[in-house]
């Protein structure tokens, strides 16, 4: 079975949330807060921590070449060699395959912010979305390896915000239940 590596810049919950559901925890759990910050999830244990803005070296000592890693709202931009010499997936939580504007932090807000400053009546957002891609130096810009949509009839933020957290969820099993064997 490969080793699995998450890394979070949040609270960790989504990689509660995934494990339950893969009956599995990571084996390395990495994030960029300090020891001791109040809002990781109460699931979270045996973190390793590293800084704030890890530099090559830092994920070189974190990584083991033969696992998989996956980005859980890890607010880096990985260093370009460090995104070739390991397997490393990062989600989105926007439609960048058909809205490329909507790389980059916080897209449901975006998604939101436009359509609900209806432009003729219609939602420049008919679509929103979720998807997996391999990590590159660029944002959001990797190879493309999952993607799922649904039509946007969401009335508020927050509403899209846990329709994707979900739909998220649901991808990173899929994915992990595939590349872990």
């Amino acid at each position: 079975m490969k080793k699995w590596i998450a890394l979070f810049s949040h609270t960790g919950s989504e990689i509660v949330n995934i494990s339950n559901e893969l009956g599995r925890w990571p084996d390395k759990i990495i994030t960029n807060k300090p020891p001791g910050s109040e809002d990781i999830h109460e699931g979270i244990r045996d973190v390793c921590y590293t800084s704030a803005k890890p530099k090559v070296q830092n994920y070189r000592q974190l990584f083991d070449g033969d696992a998989i890693i996956t980005l859980h709202g890890w607010m880096r931009i990985i260093p370009g060699s460090i995104c070739n010499e390991y397997e490393i997936y990062n989600l989105h939580p926007g439609l960048i395959s058909e809205y490329p504007e909507l790389k980059g932090k916080d897209p449901q807000k975006r998604v939101f912010e436009n359509d609900y400053t209806l432009r003729g009546g219609v939602k420049e957002y008919s679509k929103v979305g979720c998807v997996i891609h391999k990590c590159s130096p660029l944002v959001d810009s990797g190879t493309m390896i999952m993607e799922r949509s649904t039509g946007n009839s969401y009335s508020g933020e927050a509403t899209l915000t846990d329709a994707l957290h979900e739909m998220a969820e649901d991808m990173w099993v899929q994915l992990l239940e595939d590349k872990l064997k």
